[in-house]
């Protein structure tokens, strides 16, 4: 008799309306929660990546870099997806997959960004390649500063859970530089549940 009423009980959660998810606390976003993230950022494989696309494309302009975007839309309708599948195929975005991998559920998504705003590496395909105009990066890499930029959170109504992304700037730790940034995004919900535990 308890199976399905177990059963049940997950079918009465996932059918409960968004009102019945209350809005968690930026506030949980606390030192440690930011720490964590700034500790896996820090490390050569994500450094060496930016600066060596920001070599690769250190004299692109903006329609150069508009085009790039355009290609990346083109081919997430597409069979044929180099661009794509080069960046998803790379050490960093293998990285960034682990580590989200890794964390059971806590990041959803993460992406690093180069000088321009272009993806360098990603746990997942993004709607776009480019983040130049975007505030995750105009308020981190592009505000000169090695500011921490917390978004609003946003309920997911497939998964019935809020989700947030935390955005920094990226320094090369040899020379102090901002290099690029970097886009995390939580399972907020899964953040209050584990801090509830604590």
């Amino acid at each position: 008799m308890k199976k399905p009423t177990i059963l049940l009980s997950a079918l009465m959660l996932t059918a409960l309306p968004f009102s019945s998810f209350a809005k968690p606390e930026k506030s949980l976003l606390d030192s440690g929660v930011i720490q964590d993230i700034q500790n896996f950022i820090q490390e050569d494989i994500v450094v060496m990546a930016i600066l060596n696309q920001n070599s690769k494309y250190k004299n692109l302009d903006n329609q150069a870099v508009l085009d790039l975007d355009k290609k990346w839309r083109a081919e997430r309708k597409s069979e044929d997806q180099p661009l794509i599948a080069a960046t998803l195929a790379n050490p960093l975005s293998s990285y960034l997959t682990r580590i989200q991998a890794h964390s059971i559920g806590l990041y959803s998504e993460m992406f690093v960004m180069d000088m321009h705003g272009l993806n360098v590496g990603q746990s997942n395909i993004t709607s776009d390649y480019w983040q130049g105009d975007e505030a995750k990066f105009k308020k981190t890499y592009g505000s000169g500063t090695n500011r921490v930029f917390i978004d609003e959170p946003e309920f997911d109504d497939g998964l019935n859970i809020w989700r947030v992304q935390v955005n920094m700037a990226i320094s090369d730790p040899a020379t102090s530089q901002l290099v690029g940034a970097v886009t995390v995004e939580l399972n907020l919900t899964e953040l209050e549940r584990r801090k509830g535990q604590e």
